[in-house]
């Protein structure tokens, strides 16, 4: 038997701890990518607290805009896209699979349809234009609203339009109507003296959730990493939600969207911020109705094929991890 000197097992030994330390200290960040919606934004917090640090994560927020944050995961650039409920749907639909395992919140009011003056109904919109990011989640809110009005999306123009670009192609006049959410939606409002927002996700909650996609691939490597990152979640919330220290967080928020804090503040009432343990009960519910994540999804996807945005159902299942919000819960 060859005896290894204790010398030699010193050294092996710290050579292997050293290995293992500079493997994570090497390891590369989780890459996400995330926009300007509120219950986003507010990762901005936590990055600038030093709590993905303290959790022990190595994490890159990139910020976008909505739309080209999805073509970067898309793309395969990042590990993580935050995304509505239905754009998870979509995404995968086109090729990008993602699986949702955090639900931050959901629309309660900042996603709308402004109208012109005179309009004060989407009944009014009849015949007319209206301006929508096509496939994407306000084209779903608009969608809901005319079936509510007992219309369909034949009743209306679509003309298809960024929805960065809303407020100005309302102001212009070419259009009655848009569908856009904060701070977009703000913006119309306030560019067009008397325009109103005639049907909000206010009015149907839980039509609009905004989750957390991770790539499987990301998710089968770094599943720890990913409960450690929604763990930090929940130290989001407790700020925002504390009296003494939700100033300071608006304040971070509104500075990363590159909006005056008293105006971001206003957004807060039209998103409402899930608790951790709020979030596990929707990703975990099985309802078919908009009480719960997997119900939401089901009817997006419906309207998403019914509405030609793509063409095969999807197995709504397979985009829906709740264990990890529950393994987070546990730390």
């Amino acid at each position: 038997m060859i005896t290894v000197p204790r010398s030699l097992r010193r050294l092996t030994l710290g050579l292997t701890l050293a290995a293992l330390l500079l493997s994570r200290a090497t390891a590369a960040p989780l890459k996400v990518a995330y926009s300007d919606w509120p219950g986003w934004t507010a990762f901005a917090i936590a990055s600038e607290k030093g709590w993905f640090k303290q959790a022990g994560l190595e994490v890159e927020l990139l910020w976008f805009e909505y739309g080209p944050s999805i073509e970067a995961f898309t793309a395969g650039k990042v590990d993580a896209v935050m995304v509505t409920n239905g754009d998870a749907l979509v995404t995968g639909a086109n090729g990008a699979k993602n699986v949702m395992i955090l639900v931050t919140d959901y629309s309660n009011g900042n996603d709308m349809i402004v109208a012109q003056p005179g309009i004060s109904s989407l009944k009014d919109l009849k015949g007319k234009k209206v301006a929508v990011e096509v496939g994407f989640v306000d084209h779903l809110l608009l969608l809901n609203g005319l079936k509510k009005a007992g219309m369909t999306e034949a009743d209306v123009e679509l003309v298809p339009t960024p929805t960065n670009q809303t407020p100005q192609v309302l102001a212009s006049g070419q259009v009655a109507a848009i569908a856009a959410w904060q701070p977009n939606s703000g913006q119309a409002l306030k560019a067009v003296a008397g325009s109103t927002a005639v049907y909000t996700s206010a009015d149907e909650p839980g039509l609009i959730y905004d989750t957390v996609a991770v790539s499987p691939q990301s998710l089968a490597q770094n599943r720890a990493d990913w409960v450690k990152f929604v763990a930090v979640w929940d130290k989001i919330v407790a700020y925002l939600n504390d009296e003494t220290t939700r100033d300071d967080g608006i304040k971070i928020m509104a500075a990363r969207a590159g909006v005056d804090a008293k105006e971001y503040a206003a957004f807060m009432s039209g998103t409402k911020l899930l608790t951790l343990a709020q979030s596990t009960k929707i990703i975990s519910g099985q309802t078919d109705t908009f009480g719960s994540i997997a119900g939401s999804s089901k009817i997006a996807d419906e309207f998403n094929v019914k509405n030609g945005v793509y063409k095969e159902s999807q197995p709504v299942a397979t985009y829906i991890d709740a264990t990890l919000t529950t393994d987070a819960l546990k730390k």
